[in-house]
């Protein structure tokens, strides 16, 4: 049995972690059973991304028109575009590889525990007195064997489709359509209910609706029936929640219908940690599991499911097991954005959520049409939602949906975060005519309401 100071299961945000034990002099295991970085440098965030950023000048192309431009594309090489994609996937292991020093040692295969302190990895076993477990998630597996999930698509080999459908309304799913319709393959996006983006602000997400709605076939209130698969095409039988049904056909169907725990390949059955009901390890507020020394972050606990959110606490699980941290970390607040086009950024609680919870608040939506940078995209739908309790100008939510959302979302977390008040976005200078400058107007109208609100009480 290898004896280590901390075994490490998941090599994706976890990787930081391996790197500041490896060179705070502690012998360190690190397991990984696919390429080092996790999901998102190499199926998620970072390649979708890439991806994204040639769809987003095909659009720019394509409506041109708005700004009096007639303009066409004579061809999107969309090969070259998944070639340079793929080839900056490949990348990704040997970079993080050559991040660690002789202190950390790489298991390539998939860790399972014997007991609480004990892990097997292909046919060695290895043992530490701090285990941390960064397994991370995996997409819900696609109903057929030759549908797509996310995790085919990076990196994409063998033919390109002409066509593809995909099944789901969430980011994921939204933000795959986006670039697939972008680059012309001629995209299909189903989806059971009228609401998409249902995690997003009702109003938001109904402007979302709109205008995504324009740029691909979208089909509401509507599941698969049957699939057949033949002569390397799908034939979908789709039924409508009237119960009427249509033929459809596709080069590819994928599935973006969520993520699911990967607990049930560590074998905890070995060990006395707990599982909640949808298979995501319970910790403590150290993130310490109830077996003492084990840990878990990241999507693995089922929390804070982001990028953003899993390096934040890795790096807190370092000041914890590195530096003997004793506090416990809050997020007080937790953003995040969605990369289609519209884009959407968003904070805080929602307004159904405000009224689920019965939350004293006021509201406004503010259009960005008094900033020029914004006038200058010749685009009408992009607002500004702030929910503020009216008791003390306390940012509660806000919500954006226009060009650049996640950039200017930044300027709001600051002010939430030093000292959370409307007050002072309204009473900040700025650039004009900056696109954020569009959040001024939001901030007094947002003023304006907490002190009519005020006023009638």
């Amino acid at each position: 049995m290898k004896e280590f100071d901390l075994i490490i299961i998941g090599a994706g945000r976890a990787s930081n972690l391996a790197v500041s034990a490896g060179k705070a002099g502690k012998k360190v295991a690190l397991i990984e059973k696919s390429t080092l970085g996790g999901t998102c440098p190499n199926r998620g965030c970072v390649p979708s991304k890439l991806l994204l950023g040639y769809a987003h000048v095909a659009n720019a192309i394509k409506e041109s028109q708005r700004h009096f431009i007639d303009s066409s594309i004579n061809s999107i090489d969309i090969k070259k575009i998944f070639e340079k994609t793929n080839s900056y996937i490949s990348k990704i292991d040997s970079i993080y590889e050559n991040k660690f020093n002789e202190n950390v040692q790489i298991f390539k295969g998939e860790g399972s525990f014997i007991s609480n302190n004990i892990v097997k990895v292909n046919d060695e076993q290895l043992t530490a007195p701090k285990i941390v477990i960064a397994t991370g998630t995996r997409p819900i597996e696609a109903p057929h064997e030759k549908a797509w999930t996310s995790d085919d698509i990076f990196p994409l080999l063998g033919d390109i489709p002409k066509s593809i459908t995909i099944v789901g309304a969430g980011f994921i799913a939204c933000e795959l359509a986006s670039f697939f319709s972008g680059v012309g393959i001629k995209t299909t996006l189903l989806v059971r209910s009228q609401r998409i983006l249902s995690n997003e602000d009702e109003e938001i997400s109904a402007i979302f609706k709109d205008e995504f709605s324009k740029k691909m076939d979208i089909l509401f209130d509507t599941s698969i029936k049957t699939t057949n698969y033949e002569n390397n095409q799908f034939n979908l039988i789709l039924e409508n929640k009237d119960g009427t049904t249509k033929e459809h056909q596709s080069d590819a169907l994928l599935y973006a219908t969520g993520r699911q725990s990967k607990t049930d390949t560590l074998n905890l059955e070995n060990t006395s940690i707990q599982i909640d009901k949808r298979g995501f390890i319970k910790r403590d507020k150290l993130f310490e599991t109830n077996a003492k020394g084990v840990y878990v972050v990241g999507d693995a606990s089922g929390k804070h499911m982001l990028q953003h959110a899993a390096a934040y606490e890795i790096n807190h699980l370092g000041k914890i097991l590195l530096e003997d941290c004793k506090e416990p970390l809050y997020f007080k607040y937790m953003p995040h954005a969605v990369f289609t086009e519209p884009e959407i950024a968003s904070v805080g609680i929602t307004e159904q959520k405000a009224k689920e919870k019965n939350i004293k608040y006021i509201t406004s939506t503010t259009n960005w049409l008094a900033s020029a940078k914004a006038m200058s995209t010749r685009l009408h739908y992009p607002v500004t939602k702030f929910l503020i309790n009216p008791d003390n100008y306390e940012i509660l939510g806000c919500h954006m949906i226009g060009p650049e959302s996640s950039t200017m979302m930044h300027q709001v977390l600051a002010v939430m975060h030093i000292n959370n008040d409307v007050r002072h976005i309204k009473e900040m200078l700025y650039i004009h005519p900056a696109l954020s400058e569009a959040l001024l107007p939001a901030a007094v109208a947002a003023v304006k309401e907490v002190e009519k609100y005020n006023k009638k009480s």
